[in-house]
């Protein structure tokens, strides 16, 4: 692993911050409290970070504002600018129109809305495709208002937000004009960037400048990438309406990348409802990967949305019979009608396992991809925690709002929504289907854009399903339980080993199989930890096989060694309260776990999954408080979790003998 020579984002934050004084220095004069030393002075006394300062930082790396399409329509108001202040703890004064809208309660003036605890990062992701258009028409007196479009729009016809909804996935109609118009007089990416640059607060809060590429190559499947960039000033979005090959998007990101320093990664997410797209055999046009693909997606795309408010895309019961965990929020079928999405190549632990697959075949892994969460809320109040979950596209500050009686029925699945058809013709999925939103853990020097960037781009990263559980994991040749004794073990641990998102290093001479050290720490406000895993996957023949192993077991307990499980960590869920006591679980969770199965000619990856012991689900929060009956279509509990990214073993590649003389011409 490699530590960086220099430090870009420091020199800047130290010059940005004493532009005032460097200023009078120039001019000969001095500040009140005393000289001002030379600006490379202040620079040198910096002090110089390594990975072992490294902490964990949360942040939200999907979210959509009134300056998305479909976000407006659901009755959004809530700005750029405003989600960003939400989201770092500020409380911000939600318009009373998107209240009554959403939530179905009276409204009188705007309501005050606050984040339960601060987010250290965000990038706000409004769909790029006319970026701001529709926000127009709260604009008085804008041509878009005046148009045919803009009016239907306007009085809430569902009718027109799909013929809206075919020009953002490039069918050209009568709405096209209009929405390019509307589109380049909202000057959305510069709201965007206004908003990026405005709410950076260096040390205490990052801004990601970002927007959401929206691919659906049919109706309801999902092929779309969150674009982030590490600086608040970038090109245009590339969009949909210009292509839907994910290979055109990475063709842009290639063009761009390196001019005036700007670099950029896109984010695949919600595979889960890809149809078997997004982790397939063959590329966007039905050929076989080849190297070259799989390059330019290792390269462009080193992450994937682990969870969000439409389910979490690591596996299912279906791909992983053996895995007792596997039945965790999944969503099932896409937007269109009855159809079920296809499994196959729609959840990551799959893509990994077929990216192995492919690693050895073409020589390089096109899935070698690390973990994040996001939310996909689409009303700019990025909340995590399960009691301010109440649909798919909302969040709300439970201790300022609530839902109105038929909002809280409509969430709950009883009042038919579930099979209400759409003017298109697609059926409406069944609420109870959606989750609460995720989060992402990075672990990075420093709360600034450069090192958030960094720190995604390296895949040092986590997901969580929202709790602020806190997850390390190393990989190396000689760690063992007395490594943990060290007060630096977690420099010794980077400088002989490898972190989440790497690869383990050359294995050491006499070493039989890596060893792992995994660490998690609860939610402080939060649940206990039921249990830590290691999920393993090795290739196998022209397939691969996966292995969850038990690592480290709260409360005593052992893994039945005649069944390969261990016991429940029990439940403590008062269903008439909605509350949860932590008398079982723990609050942290370490140990040092070796393979027991290793083939040191086998290549191989390994992610760490933490599960918390049982809490409410959103769904019977949302219950609780509008005095109506438990759902039965839902769990009433979850155990939220949070996964590592992976790291990856390869095989020191065997030298070819030579049975002739090389060719010299």
């Amino acid at each position: 692993m490699s530590i960086p020579t220099s430090r870009p984002g420091r020199a800047a934050l130290v010059l940005s911050a004493s532009i005032g004084a460097i200023a009078a220095w120039s001019a000969g004069t001095s500040p009140a409290d005393g000289p001002l030393p030379a600006p490379r002075a202040a620079a040198e006394a910096a002090p110089v970070l390594t990975p072992a300062d490294r902490k964990a930082y949360f942040g939200e790396l999907h979210l959509h504002t009134t300056m998305s399409f479909d976000a407006w329509t659901f009755g959004t108001k809530v700005t750029p600018d405003q989600a960003y202040k939400f989201a770092r703890g500020e409380t911000v004064m939600v318009p009373a129109a998107q209240v009554v809208r959403e939530q179905e309660t009276p409204a009188d003036g705007p309501v005050p809305a606050k984040r339960a605890w601060p987010l250290d990062f965000a990038a706000v992701t409004d769909h790029s495709e006319y970026l701001g258009a529709v926000a127009q028409l709260d604009v008085p007196g804008s041509a878009f208002s005046q148009s045919e479009i803009g009016k239907s729009l306007k009085s809430g016809g569902r009718g027109a937000f799909f013929r809206a909804g075919e020009a953002i996935r490039g069918v050209k109609n009568e709405s096209t004009e209009a929405m390019a118009a509307a589109a380049k007089a909202a000057d959305g990416w510069g709201v965007e960037m206004a908003a990026t640059q405005a709410n950076y607060r260096p040390g205490k809060f990052t801004t990601l400048l970002a927007y959401e590429w929206t691919s659906s190559p049919g109706r309801g499947i999902h092929m779309h990438r969150n674009v982030i960039f590490n600086r608040d000033v970038a090109p245009p979005p590339f969009t949909s309406v210009d292509s839907n090959r994910p290979v055109d998007l990475w063709k842009f990101m290639a063009s761009i990348r390196g001019k005036d320093g700007l670099d950029v990664l896109a984010i695949p997410h919600n595979s889960n409802l890809s149809d078997g797209r997004e982790f397939d055999w063959n590329d966007w046009d039905g050929k076989p990967i080849d190297a070259a693909y799989a390059l330019a997606q290792s390269i462009n795309e080193p992450l994937v949305e682990m969870a969000q408010t439409k389910g979490a895309s690591e596996t299912t019961p279906e791909l992983s019979p053996s895995d007792e965990f596997a039945n965790f929020e999944v969503m099932d079928r896409i937007y269109a009608g009855e159809t079920g999405s296809k499994l196959h190549g729609s959840y990551v632990r799959e893509g990994l396992g077929r990216g192995l697959v492919l690693g050895a075949k073409v020589g390089t892994n096109p899935f070698k991809m690390g973990f994040v969460g996001g939310s996909d809320i689409h009303n700019g109040l990025s909340a995590s925690d399960e009691n301010t979950a109440v649909s798919s596209s909302q969040a709300i500050d439970p201790t300022t709002m609530s839902l109105g009686p038929e909002r809280a029925r409509a969430a709950l699945g009883m009042t038919g929504q579930g099979q209400q058809v759409r003017p298109n013709g697609q059926q409406e999925n069944n609420p109870l289907q959606m989750s609460s939103a995720a989060i992402t853990g990075v672990w990075a020097e420093e709360n600034t854009r450069p090192a958030i960037f960094a720190a995604l781009k390296r895949k040092e990263t986590f997901a969580t399903t929202g709790t602020r559980i806190r997850v390390r994991l190393f990989g190396g040749w000689g760690f063992s339980a007395a490594s943990l004794r060290a007060r630096d073990w977690v420099a010794n641990a980077y400088a002989h080993g490898a972190p989440m998102g790497g690869d383990l290093p050359a294995r050491a001479g006499a070493a039989r199989a890596p060893s792992f050290i995994v660490q998690a720490a609860k939610d402080p406000t939060g649940a206990n930890l039921d249990r830590i895993q290691i999920v393993k996957l090795a290739l196998a023949g022209d397939g691969y096989k996966e292995t969850v192993f038990d690592v480290a077991l709260s409360g005593g307990r052992m893994v039945d060694p005649r069944t390969g499980k261990a016991r429940p960590v029990g439940d403590t869920v008062d269903l008439a309260s909605g509350t949860y006591k932590n008398t079982i679980g723990a609050p942290m969770l370490t140990t040092v776990w070796t393979d027991p199965a290793f083939e040191p000619a086998t290549p191989a990856l390994y992610y760490a999954r933490v599960i918390e012991i049982p809490t409410p689900r959103w769904s019977t929060l949302v219950a609780i408080r509008a005095h109506l009956p438990l759902p039965k279509a839902a769990p009433a509990t979850l155990q939220e979790r949070a996964w590592s990214s992976p790291i990856w073993y390869s095989p020191k590649p065997k030298l070819a003998l030579r049975t002739r003389p090389a060719r010299t011409g």
